[in-house]
């Protein structure tokens, strides 16, 4: 429940217990655990699309060909945190080249 502006207690985070649950268990402050959750939220709100042309463009950076690249992201999809539909290697081309 959040409070009135001017209220004496502050406005609740929507992940609190997580917050303090990492405020417990490691080194890290309120304000630091609140932008590692935020982090970690933003690199999971990516959708599959968006994850591919990322990923592609890093690979391709590292020299992998695009057979490799296709191949390991079709891998790395199915441990997203919310799965992504199997793609196949042409699907994967599509949403890098259009």
């Amino acid at each position: 429940m959040s409070s009135a502006p001017g209220s004496s207690h502050p406005q609740s985070h929507p992940h609190e217990e997580l917050l303090a649950h990492l405020t417990r268990t490691s080194p890290l402050g309120p304000r630091e655990a609140a932008r590692v959750v935020a982090e970690v939220l933003a690199y999971f709100s990516e959708t599959a699309e968006e994850y591919v042309r990322r990923r592609h463009g890093e690979l391709q950076a590292r020299g992998l060909t695009n057979e490799k690249i296709f191949a390991r992201l079709a891998e790395e999809l199915k441990a997203r945190r919310v799965a992504a539909p199997g793609l196949s290697a042409r699907q994967l081309r599509r949403i890098v080249y259009g």
